[in-house]
């Protein structure tokens, strides 16, 4: 029974596409009202399947023998829980946005073609979240990196098939590097099903030489290639570049994108945490990568001035702050941190369409008014003091002293710990920005935010840890592997501890309406990263020029050529 159940979840988008290119043009409008169904209850399916994958242990089904003797085609689903997990949250999400689009789309030019690409869209997605091995994880990775350049939907505009085409041609780059981890995977271990993969990477320890006296381990080797794989697709440094031009795309396919597609790359780390949690080496690549991502991501987020630059920049951010989750061994917080981003980042982006509308409607800055100062109080700025320095001091003396957690060996408690205060921390300084509010109320909502994160933090660390990952040995295994020198690891946790501090110091100054003295020399410097940041550290005309300069050493190249053949 649950057999069929399994099978039917990523089939009835595709019965979602059948609906809305079967028959005649003139009943589209009733067709595309009818498709949503499929949608429904392939979610209401993902559910159910969900509640059985967690009661009752994985689901396994293959169509082939993965023993025979000649070379399978490895068609096949495997549903544990994280799969189940992503299979609910791609249905939920993509129910909505195409609930969403039956309005947003309606008597477009391509609305066929768009609601039946959707449809496909999300069976790829269920099906790559559901494969029962890497080869076939990664044959829908590719057909989803095709769905992108069909998606942008608008193919008569020059921008646009500019755009297509950069994310196609930069997409292979990473699918070069999955298929070659994928290749290197089976050579060193002779299978690609995820259990016996896992179990493989454990008993055996496969060296691999480069260079003579050059040698690292099967799955550091293994894991860097795949990890590249997913730097692409989640739109890492260097390959973020694709996805901000990709905005030109309907508001529906950029929310589909933002809150599931992007996702790919932190799914295919967490679906090979085991293998990931075998190298050290590829945790700290993945933990540099992320936090650089994360950096650049933010800061460019803060110099657009546009509604979705800003929103596709923070998504860069967003995913870069997931990979470093990953890259400290923390993947339950990384899946939960992909779930949180994707419903937020495709409510942000369903919504932004009515901003831009409104924003148009009225083209007037907004009036500063000089009375806003004095709508801060003692009260706020004493409770945000409280909230985010002293009851998370008290908090980190009561762990460390009463509750007897060794913090200074225990990176993974000081992880978790850490991201509770620098998450409250940022909700709560953004909180200062209500000055129309009471002073109690907002005091009281600085609070009530406190307790919601650290409530949903301490969730993710007992609860969603034990849902995922159900033996505390993996978990404890994955922090051991991920574990920085104590010196860095401190020096890290002390600089981002500054940094917040100084953001509540430069907020109370600016509040007041006073200024610190600086340097004209770092007034400079911040002109100039601001322009740096504005024009996305200019990797995009970099790369022009590069591909300019390519096509004219291929002229040179060609121009003798075509002189001898006359």
């Amino acid at each position: 029974m649950w057999t069929s159940a399994v099978l039917l979840i990523p089939l009835l988008p595709l019965l979602t596409t059948l609906i809305v290119v079967a028959g005649e043009g003139e009943a589209l409008r009733n067709r595309v009202k009818i498709a949503v169904w499929p949608l429904g209850f392939s979610f209401c399916g993902a559910v159910a399947i969900l509640y059985v994958v967690a009661t009752q242990g994985p689901i396994s089904i293959r169509f082939y023998d993965p023993l025979a003797d000649s070379f399978p085609v490895p068609l096949g689903l495997y549903v544990d829980r994280l799969s189940a997990v992503m299979m609910v949250l791609i249905s939920a999400i993509g129910t909505i946005i195409y609930a969403y689009s039956i309005e947003y789309m309606h008597q477009e030019p391509h609305e066929r073609r768009y609601f039946a690409l959707l449809g496909v869209t999300i069976s790829v997605l269920l099906c790559m979240v559901s494969s029962a091995n890497l080869l076939m994880l990664f044959v829908f990775w590719q057909i989803l990196s095709y769905l992108l350049y069909l998606l942008i939907h608008n193919h008569t505009h020059t921008g646009t098939l500019e755009s297509a085409f950069r994310t196609f041609a930069l997409l292979r780059t990473g699918d070069v590097a999955f298929l070659a981890g994928t290749a290197l995977a089976y050579a060193l271990y002779g299978t690609l099903e995820f259990p016996e993969l896992f179990s493989a990477a454990v008993q055996s320890t496969p060296m691999i030489t480069v260079l003579p006296g050059v040698e690292f381990s099967g799955a550091t080797g293994v894991t860097l290639l795949l990890l590249i794989g997913a730097m692409s697709k989640s739109a890492q440094f260097p390959f973020h570049i694709w996805l901000p031009r990709y905005l030109y795309a309907p508001t529906p396919v950029t929310a589909l994108l933002h809150a599931g597609i992007i996702n790919a790359g932190g799914f295919l780390i967490n679906r090979l945490a085991p293998l990931f949690g075998s190298s050290s080496t590829t945790l700290h690549a993945a933990f540099i990568i992320g936090m650089l991502t994360a950096v650049l991501g933010a800061s460019m987020m803060l110099a657009q001035n546009d509604i979705k630059n800003m929103l596709g920049f923070s998504t860069i951010g967003q995913m870069g702050y997931m990979v470093m989750e990953c890259g400290l061994g923390a993947f339950a917080l990384a899946v939960f941190h992909l779930i949180a981003h994707g419903l937020f980042k495709a409510t942000v982006f369903l919504y932004s369409g009515n901003v831009i509308g409104k924003a148009r409607h009225e083209p007037h800055f907004p009036q500063h008014d000089p009375d806003d100062e004095e709508s801060y109080s003692g009260l706020t700025w004493a409770t945000g003091f409280v909230t985010t320095l002293l009851i998370p001091l008290l908090i980190l003396f009561v762990t460390h002293g009463a509750l007897q957690i060794p913090l200074l060996e225990a990176q993974g408690t000081v992880i978790f710990l850490f991201f509770i205060w620098i998450t409250s921390s940022q909700a709560i300084l953004t909180l200062t920005r209500l000055r129309a509010v009471a002073s109690w109320q907002v005091s009281a909502a600085m609070l009530l935010t406190l307790l919601f994160v650290v409530f949903v933090y301490l969730f993710a660390v007992e609860s969603f840890t034990a849902f995922l990952y159900p033996n505390p040995e993996d978990v404890a295994a994955y922090f051991k592997a991920a574990e920085l020198p104590s010196r860095l690891f401190d020096m890290m946790i002390g600089a981002a501890t500054l940094v917040t501090v100084i953001g509540w110091v430069y907020v109370y100054i600016k509040a007041h309406g006073r200024t610190l003295p600086m340097p004209t020399w770092i007034d400079g410097i911040r002109i100039r990263l601001y322009v740096l940041f504005l024009n996305r550290l200019y990797v995009d005309e970099g790369l022009h020029r590069l591909g300019q300069a390519q096509l004219a050493a291929i002229r040179r190249f060609d121009e003798p050529a075509q002189g001898r053949t006359r």
